[in-house]
């Protein structure tokens, strides 16, 4: 799956669910560190689980984050 995120600095996340779980998942731009680490921690995760760790976090001011970006594509997704 493709998203395109809002209001944050990645312009692009790609992922895979597989079996219920979280797999695959690619930022395009944003802190490459910080995207890096979400993408290897939700990896494997159950796509629930993913979301209910990661929706509501804020980046700095502003109201969303790269992984609230990612917990709204899984919710999407499902």
């Amino acid at each position: 799956m493709q998203y395109k995120p809002r209001g944050v600095c990645s312009q692009l996340i790609t992922f895979d669910i597989v079996d219920g779980k979280v797999t695959n998942v690619k930022f395009t731009g944003g802190c490459s560190g910080n995207t890096q680490g979400v993408a290897a921690l939700v990896e494997g995760m159950d796509v629930q689980e993913a979301i209910s760790r990661m929706e509501g976090i804020r980046c700095g001011f502003k109201p969303t984050s790269c992984p609230d970006q990612l917990a709204q594509a899984l919710k999407a997704a499902l």
